[in-house]
């Protein structure tokens, strides 16, 4: 949930006389690569008779450069900040392979862009000692990062310092005490010795306090806070500029709203400009607000909002009573393995090597449990943007009377085993169906995959690459290729039978189906072949040929009547799979 802050930062000086001002610059606009989300922005300065023009420096910041034309007394500037706090995880970034473990070496062209963020200054005897207690035996690039702002953190004391300027790294080393702008660019310059591009940032840094008191550990500051502030940043290659508040010892995240962003941190101080010889008077607030809550977990609705929501929900159900509007509400199950929850087929993809299987499990058992007699349904499921093939569902269908919607649990197939049988079995079974059915012959369809589509995919594979090495490829569109190509494009995969039971006429009836192309060409892809049928390209069906029941889904149903063509189904069924067993053997 979001807190919408309100940063106030106020600068005065009064000068004892009238005084000349000579163009300033102020670096008080948040950058453009703020990953905190700012919904405006607003500076006033004093005196109001001056010229403003926004700029950009060499490095992408905004610059307010002002002139003002008379002398004045007062120089104010007055800078509001409305930002949405919304939890930036720090370390949500990806790196390039080469870079993914330090030491790395940027590319030639990436090296020759970053030059200004690679320069080194000369040094003395304990940033020497600091650079060589560095560990650089290999290791991932992040685990690198996190030890060395770490490091910093421990060696430097916190310390408010209003002298103007940074210290060298080798004065900070010596006093191990230095603001947050001296430990910032200690780390700016070690990063630099180790080959890692890094720039000095100033900005806000908004601290809220927490809703809860921590159960171990510090519970932050006591009440909100924000103030100017000094971090570093480090380029790594396909992640872009990362924030590190040596300060904290922590990335930066949310709360680190950059203002500027530069090689040298002079070059990004506030408020730079000359003024005339005099007497001033400094000073200064800095103060942060919250202007918007949302109820979350660790401060949900005050007692009046709840008492609102449920008035409101009261009146909702009263409006659909008076419409008879009747709702239903599904569940959907998720789940992960309990003896391996890391692997890519519980997190990130579609199947694995005991998703299937285990789903399976688990809707025998909810079977079991719920609906003994209730009827099992593998169909397809959602089709996720990126994925190949499309995700199974598993459906468990029972009705509340009791009365059964399937009485031979084990004539239904797992659709994670394979039973061995071929494109023969199915070709007997389908006519010996068809027969029992009375379905005329002409019905039967055979199935072919579609040989266009996998002989132009063949044109583009590798020269020299059969069908065989292509198999052994991890790509899926490669192995269902080399599938189809070993098995032959004349070769029926599947055999189809259109069949609807007619009410009017107590018998089944089907239809014969033309096509285009003369035969029944699938969809490529790896989806069952009921999933894969060309439907769109059938004839439109006859007003006459609709035998839709068409009746309320939510009507009240009677028992299911034990009808005589039930059982004589059931007599063929099983009279059906006792001929097909023994013609196999």
């Amino acid at each position: 949930m979001t807190i919408t802050v309100a940063i106030q930062h106020n600068t005065y000086y009064e000068f004892d006389r009238p005084i000349n001002l000579s163009p300033h610059v102020v670096r008080l606009r948040p950058a453009p690569h703020s990953r905190t989300p700012i919904k405006s922005y607003s500076l006033k300065v004093s005196p109001t008779d001056h010229f403003l023009n926004w700029q950009q420096d060499p490095y992408g910041n905004f610059n307010a450069r002002l002139v003002f034309p008379e002398k004045t007394t007062r120089f104010a500037v007055e800078v509001e900040v409305i930002a949405d706090m919304t939890v930036i995880n720090p370390f949500d970034f990806f790196i390039e392979d080469y870079a993914e473990e330090f030491p790395f070496k940027y590319s030639k062209q990436l090296r020759k862009e970053l030059e200004p963020y690679l320069q080194c200054t000369s040094e003395g005897e304990e940033f020497t000692k600091l650079l060589e207690g560095i560990d650089r035996t290999p290791k991932r690039t992040i685990d690198f990062l996190v030890g060395a702002n770490q490091v910093v953190q421990n060696l430097v004391e916190y310390t408010v310092r209003m002298e103007p300027g940074v210290q060298t790294p080798e004065e900070t080393l010596e006093k191990a005490l230095g603001s947050c702008r001296d430990s910032a660019w200690l780390l700016v310059q070690l990063l630099r010795h180790l080959g890692l591009a890094a720039r000095f940032a100033s900005g806000y840094l908004v601290q809220l306090k927490s809703d809860e008191k921590s159960l171990d550990g510090p519970s932050g500051p006591e009440e909100d806070f924000t103030d100017l502030h000094a971090w570093c940043e480090v380029f790594l290659p396909g992640a872009g500029w990362v924030g590190m508040d040596p300060t904290s010892g922590l990335f930066a995240s949310e709360g680190h709203i950059p203002l500027a962003c530069t090689p040298d941190p002079v070059s990004a101080a506030p408020i730079e400009g000359m003024m005339d010889e005099c007497e001033v008077e400094f000073s200064y607030s800095n103060t942060v607000s919250r202007i918007h809550e949302d109820p979350r977990v660790t401060k949900p609705y005050t007692e009046a909002e709840w008492a609102d929501v449920l008035a409101l929900g009261n009146k909702v159900d009263d409006c659909l009573t008076a419409d008879d509007v009747r709702l239903t509400m599904g569940g959907e199950p998720t789940f992960v393995s309990i003896d391996d929850m890391e692997s890519a087929q519980w997190n990130t993809a579609a199947l694995g090597a005991d998703k299937l299987s285990l789903a399976k499990k688990l809707l025998l058992r909810l079977r079991d449990h719920f609906a003994p007699k209730g009827l099992l349904h593998y169909g397809q499921g959602k089709w996720y943007p990126g994925e190949e093939v499309p995700r199974w569902a598993l459906g468990l269908f029972w009705r509340t009377d009791g009365k059964a919607l399937w009485r031979r649990p084990e004539f239904l197939a797992r659709i994670d085993k394979n039973y061995g049988h071929t494109i023969e079995d199915a070709k007997r079974f389908s006519e010996r169906l068809i027969e029992l059915l009375n379905v005329p012959e002409r019905c039967l369809h055979p199935a072919f995959e579609d040989g266009l589509h996998y002989l132009q995919e063949e044109q583009n594979l590798p020269v020299g690459v059969d069908a065989k090495i292509a198999k052994a490829k991890d790509s899926l569109d490669r192995r269902r290729l080399a599938k189809v190509l070993e098995q032959g494009l004349d070769v029926p995969t599947a055999y189809v039978i259109p069949v609807e039971w007619n009410y009017h006429g107590d018998s089944w009836q089907s239809s014969t189906w033309d096509f285009r192309r003369g035969r029944l060409t699938l969809i490529p892809g790896d989806s069952p072949v009921g999933l894969r049928l060309p439907l769109g390209s059938l004839p439109p069906a006859k007003e006459e040929d609709n035998l839709a029941d068409g009746a309320d889904p939510f009507r009240d149903m009677e028992p299911l009547p034990v009808a005589k063509h039930v059982l004589k189904a059931a007599q063929k069924s099983a009279e059906l799979s006792r001929k097909f067993k023994q013609g196999k053997k």
